[in-house]
């Protein structure tokens, strides 16, 4: 009996420390939470469990990659880990996707469906937005020096793109279209964010 509940108390006073280590599931995004820079592969895998898994992810022009999702099965929660490599060695950035209406994330005070208001007080002022409906439109290209221009602490940039289920406008759309955030066919279309990237700083 006594053999029991010493094993028992060590278990009462593991658990404080079991749940500190446990990794966020939601909340802000930083550089080193809940990804960082010298993530691997399998520094995830063994950090999230079940909740990290590799799958090919979606890249530029139709391209994919290999990557790590973690909560894949929650897409409120789900965020997208890519690698500077194919082995998985080290973490670039990591990406939040409109796979919900929200996230349970949010970077620099920007979730999945903020407004073009909501991000222009996050950055403090106007910036400027590409133009829709190519591989490239609704990323945010110029943010006029604002809040969001300026690396979060650790040194990653953020990276936010826009878009709508409809289609823009033809003076929105297209490669060298750029709009301002506070212009009045932007607001009129109402785009929200649809991507989050953080990339990590080069070693």
């Amino acid at each position: 009996m006594i053999r029991i509940v010493a094993v028992t108390a060590l278990v009462l006073l593991a658990s404080p420390a079991l749940a500190q280590s446990a990794p966020p599931q939601e909340g802000p995004i930083t550089c080193a939470s809940p990804v960082a820079p010298d993530d691997t592969e399998r520094s995830l895998k063994q950090r999230f469990g079940k909740d990290a898994v590799v799958q090919d992810l979606p890249g530029a022009e139709g391209e994919q990659y290999k990557g790590v999702v973690l909560f894949p099965k929650a897409r409120d929660r789900r965020i997208e880990v890519a690698f500077t490599d194919d082995k998985g060695k080290r973490a670039s950035g990591l990406t939040l996707r409109d796979t919900a209406k929200t996230s349970r994330w949010s970077v620099g005070g920007v979730t999945i469906g903020s407004s073009l208001a909501d991000v222009q007080k996050a950055n403090g002022k106007p910036f400027l937005v590409s133009g829709f409906d190519w591989d490239y439109g609704g990323f945010v290209t110029d943010w006029k020096s604002g809040a969001l221009s300026r690396p979060l602490q650790g040194g990653c940039t953020v990276a936010i793109r826009f878009g709508k289920n409809a289609g823009a406008p033809r003076s929105l759309s297209g490669d060298g279209v750029k709009a301002a955030s506070d212009s009045a066919a932007l607001v009129k279309f109402a785009p929200v964010v649809t991507e989050i990237g953080v990339n990590f700083p080069d070693k």
